[in-house]
């Protein structure tokens, strides 16, 4: 018998994934996208069929449903329509420096609009019937109480967004042992892919490699190059949002590589794929990242782009994944996954670069 999910933030980079997952495994996929005057729709257009495609009768691999975390009333009527076994929440408000300016909407996303999720499932009398995902993350450690994080490694987040992403946490719980919801949090460390936002500082990084490369970007800026995080790859973790559904009862898991490396050796790393080697000097907002062929400075220090309340390093202990669901961390290495970055990006601006010569000519 064929399973349904619906998926909620379908269009970014975990919602992708998944949903390729899914069909992959002969799901029924469903997504959930909000209303606007453009469609953000880039990384799912090669799974969802429009007009001119329903006119030719063939079948639609997603099917989307307009429909916001903020609004009670269209999850409660696309659940009921849809009437999903698994449902993954994904949607978020999920960049860290923003949600320190917009902490109000981050609040209303992704903590409210994981109550209203749950609350709509229950409701509709689906406690029973539909499992629900909860993507939690690593921020929830922030000002980390051991090394590594585990499942029982003691809360402290630094941000609007850890804060709210807490509250999503605690109400999955609670929605588990109050009414027997089959209720779960994946507690996500870092994980990037060629499809992560152009803001998100791996992508910020192997975007501007690739546009220095091609003489097209003077300068890199970021914040601190200190940060430690355990970074892995979109489409392993996606794998393991799935397992944790699968699994005999409903348990939390963190979702990590169990390895911790810093934003100068992410740095240093991709610059080197693209042929640039580099050496660092100075310390603070003075340290340079400098072309060893060259002398040219490529990387700077910007205090702009310093958090109000920093999390220096988030490494999780995958041990129980591993273990309970046979999930592999490593499938992709660091190495590999910003490898495979950055060359993605350098055919992307290569491509952009040769557009803008024919439009110049």
């Amino acid at each position: 018998m064929t399973k349904t999910a619906l998926i909620t933030g379908i269009t970014g980079q975990d919602g992708s994934y998944l949903a390729e997952f899914l069909i992959d495994k002969g799901y029924e996929v469903h997504g959930l996208l909000r209303r606007s005057s453009s469609f953000n729709t880039g990384r799912i257009e090669h799974l969802y069929l429009d007009e001119w495609v329903r006119d030719m009768h063939r079948k639609r691999l997603v099917n989307l449903h307009y429909a916001d975390m903020t609004d009670s009333s269209s999850l409660i009527r696309v659940i009921q329509t849809v009437q999903p076994d698994e449902i993954y929440n994904l949607a978020a408000q999920s960049h860290v420096k923003v949600s320190f300016d917009v902490p109000e909407y981050t609040a209303e996303t992704d903590a409210v609009g994981t109550l209203r999720l749950l609350e709509a499932v229950r409701i509709l009398g689906m406690e029973k019937k539909t499992k629900v995902y909860q993507a939690s993350t690593s921020e929830l450690y922030g000002l980390v109480q051991e090394v590594p994080q585990k499942e029982t490694t003691p809360f402290y987040p630094r941000s609007p967004y850890g804060v709210a992403k807490l509250y999503g946490y605690w109400i999955t719980k609670n929605y588990r042992e109050s009414y027997g919801m089959f209720a779960v949090n994946g507690i996500l460390f870092n994980h990037e892919s060629e499809r992560r936002g152009e803001t998100f500082v791996t992508r910020k990084i192997t975007i501007a490699v690739a546009r220095i490369a091609q003489q097209m970007q003077d300068k890199l800026y970021l914040g601190n190059l200190d940060a430690l995080r355990d970074w892995g790859y979109a489409k392993d973790y996606v794998e393991c949002m799935w397992l944790i559904l699968q699994h005999d009862v409903p348990e939390d898991f963190v979702i990590a590589t169990g390895e911790m490396h810093s934003v100068r050796e992410f740095c240093t790393l991709a610059f080197s794929e693209a042929g640039i080697q580099l050496r660092w000097e100075g310390k603070g907002v003075n340290e340079k990242g400098i072309d060893k062929l060259t002398g040219k400075i490529l990387v700077e220090v910007d205090p702009k782009y310093f958090r109000p309340t920093e999390v220096e390093q988030l490494m999780g202990d995958p041990t129980k994944a591993k273990t309970l669901l046979g999930w592999n961390p490593r499938k992709t290495s660091f190495e590999d996954l910003v490898k495979l970055m950055v060359r993605h990006d350098m055919k992307f601006v290569r491509k952009l670069k040769a557009k803008d010569e024919i439009d110049n000519e």
